[in-house]
């Protein structure tokens, strides 16, 4: 058996949290520095298992990060949300208000450190 090669995180620079919306409505998050290729391959049924049967995604909301720690908290809090909340945040409600709205703004203190 082969042992992989670990390749390097990097840990700074840009990294998007997003949200796609898959062929039947299901909403899907994530985190990546490179959000281009990641939509790519989502599309091409290499990206997440959960989006292979469900494609193609469409990219409806991203926020874009200098670090990787908040883009990474963000991305587990969002998948806490119910469908109603991530639907509020997609249709154009602030981050803020639907963390606020959900009970959980306390949990998210990153939440306004975007990319500068």
């Amino acid at each position: 058996m082969k042992k992989r090669k670990k390749r390097k995180f990097k840990r700074s620079g840009k990294f998007w949290v997003y949200i796609v919306q898959c062929s039947n409505k299901a909403f899907y998050t994530g985190y990546t520095p490179n959000l281009k290729k990641r939509i790519e391959l989502h599309n091409a049924g290499k990206g997440a298992k959960y989006t292979r049967d469900r494609r193609p995604v469409k990219l409806v909301w991203s926020k874009k990060y200098k670090k990787f720690k908040p883009a990474f908290k963000l991305e587990k809090i969002i998948k806490q949300l119910t469908r109603l909340e991530k639907e509020s945040l997609v249709n154009g409600k602030g981050l803020d208000k639907v963390l606020f709205d959900a009970g959980i703004k306390g949990k998210c203190e990153h939440a306004n450190q975007e990319f500068s």
